[in-house]
């Protein structure tokens, strides 16, 4: 685990230089602070921010040089005492140009915000939409145009927009910040127009500059576009700081919290407490101490459904509902046999119980994620596996309180939904470095893909010898593998981020901190179960 954290942190070192040390230069000679520096200075001193998609993009676009963060950083963070969504687009990644990636980490943001009734900034400095690849980013329904919606939309729930124009804001671009709340410019690095110099001399003939086209000086003081213009990055920055200095109080959920209190289990040791085997097991509730407050845990139904652990317990002081899958070992007649993560019958029913126990007592679920899947076989078929399953989705799916995912371990098949994978709405969804997501286990996979390879191959009429067939399913499994990789889920925006566990704990309650913002007014209600 310590190998992996390592591994985790630097490749986390290199995605934060975005476009590279050249360009962050080139940013500086300018005047201009880079995206990571603006929300540095932008956040309260000694306050933490909580990225969002920070592996967003990772490893694809690399026939055009790659887009490190898709090009934008997105977190949540204290802004003068306020938890804020904050998106800033980093110039160094090709001008801040959007590809596919960059919109959907965008709406991401804007969904963490619409949520969570946070207020969201935007710090803009982009050259609007990466042109190649216009078609797959401009007309559809969770394309770039749908941030505008989304604009939109927040200005009616009351969720409040502030924009900071800091570098170009060009065509379609243009519309986010004009449609916030309040739009400030930096003087002689920020523009805005719909066309520049370049377009407009060739769509009407018009010779002119982009400083006179859409300059801070023209939006501010001639027509009237953007708010107030600013001498630089900081001047603009220490504006907007002094908004959300004079911003009323909002409406609270209600969530209980109390005096915070660390683990009395030293959480260090949560590094060596998941086994390398991902079928060895191991007792969840080593995990849950070192995650929860006073290391203290109310288990529910103990003795019941033992492949599912549930319980009460306070992080950081929020109280919360745990959900957490546990390896144990399963003694039959055949003699034991080790179950990684698997879930039962009765474990998907005592799992839908605690769940609905939850919704009526207005506390916040967490999930952790180690799991195989459901049972399978004769016995669990009988025994109604898929009507109990169906509960436990229907119970967590309907959930009204928020939802927190960590995948610690394996995030296969339907467990995967089941235990509120990505489809299912959790409010944050992050990954420890130990995660693998995937439809199955990368063994069974392969194998299940070889047969298929293998038949079709025969059906062509070729044969194929033993040796052939081996190094097949290798090459089949290392693609898979890849695929698995929490690295993979990252770069997809499939989770939030990869984590060092020791982090949990803060993930976990700022989440909640943020959540707390959003009264909830809807009615839980599960509808039509099988019981």
């Amino acid at each position: 685990m310590r190998q992996l954290v390592y591994q985790l942190n630097e490749r986390l070192k290199k995605v934060k230089l975005g476009g590279g040390p050249k360009k962050i230069e080139s940013q500086h000679k300018k005047g201009k602070l880079t995206a990571r520096e603006r929300i540095s200075y932008l956040i309260d001193e000694g306050s933490n921010f909580l990225e969002i998609g920070a592996f967003a993009g990772d490893g694809m676009y690399q026939e055009v040089g790659g887009c490190p963060s898709a090009g934008v950083v997105t977190g949540i963070g204290q802004v003068s005492g306020r938890s804020c969504v904050v998106v800033a687009n980093d110039a160094t990644v090709k001008a801040g140009a959007w590809f596919p990636i960059t919109a959907k980490k965008n709406l991401r943001a804007q969904e963490v915000a619409m949520e969570n009734r946070l207020p969201i900034i935007y710090l803009v400095d982009s050259a609007g939409v990466f042109l190649p690849m216009q078609d797959e980013i401009f007309p559809d329904k969770e394309h770039f145009g749908r941030q505008f919606r989304n604009n939109a939309k927040m200005s009616s729930m009351g969720i409040i927009q502030v924009a900071a124009i800091m570098g170009s804001c060009v065509a379609g671009g243009a519309y986010l910040p004009i449609m916030s709340d309040e739009a400030a410019i930096v003087d002689k690095t920020g523009s805005i127009f719909l066309a520049g110099s370049y377009l407009v001399k060739a769509a009407i003939g018009e010779e002119i500059d982009n400083e006179t086209l859409g300059g801070a000086t023209t939006q501010s003081e001639i027509s009237g576009v953007t708010d107030n213009k600013f001498p630089n990055d900081e001047a603009c920055l220490d504006y907007v700081k002094s908004i959300f200095d004079k911003i009323g109080a909002f409406e609270k959920a209600g969530f209980d919290r109390k005096e915070a209190k660390p683990p009395k289990e030293n959480a260090e040791e949560i590094t060596g407490l998941m086994p390398q085997d991902r079928v060895k097991p191991y007792n969840v509730k080593d995990i849950i101490a070192r995650i929860v407050d006073d290391s203290e845990f109310d288990e529910f139904k103990e003795k019941y459904g033992q492949t599912i652990v549930c319980g009460y317990a306070r992080i950081e002081g929020w109280a919360v509902g745990i959900v957490a899958n546990q390896r144990v070992v399963v003694k039959s007649k055949k003699g034991e046999m080790q179950m990684g993560g698997v879930i039962y019958s009765d474990s998907a029913d005592k799992a839908a119980r605690f769940i609905m126990n939850c919704n009526q007592r207005k506390i916040p679920l967490v999930f952790l994620q180690d799991v195989s899947g459901f049972m399978v076989g004769s016995r669990a078929e009988h025994g109604g596996i898929i009507k109990d399953g169906a509960k436990m989705v229907n119970a967590m799916a309907n959930s009204v309180v928020p939802k927190f995912t960590i995948i610690t371990g394996n995030s296969f098949g339907a467990g995967n939904y089941a235990m509120c994978g990505k489809a299912y709405d959790p409010r944050l969804i992050y990954a420890w470095p130990t995660a693998q997501i995937a439809v199955m286990s990368g063994n069974s996979a392969a194998k299940t893909l070889l047969q298929i390879k293998v038949s079709s191959l025969k059906a062509q009429g070729k044969e194929i010898t033993k040796e052939e067939e081996e190094k097949l399913l290798e090459e089949i499994k290392a693609k898979y593998n890849e695929q698995m990789s929490p690295y993979y889920a990252a770069s997809r925006l499939w989770v939030d981020g990869i984590i060092n566990p020791l982090e949990t704990r803060q993930v976990i309650a700022q989440g909640i901190e943020a959540a707390n913002h959003a009264p909830i007014t809807e009615q839980f209600n599960v509808g039509v179960i099988q019981t």
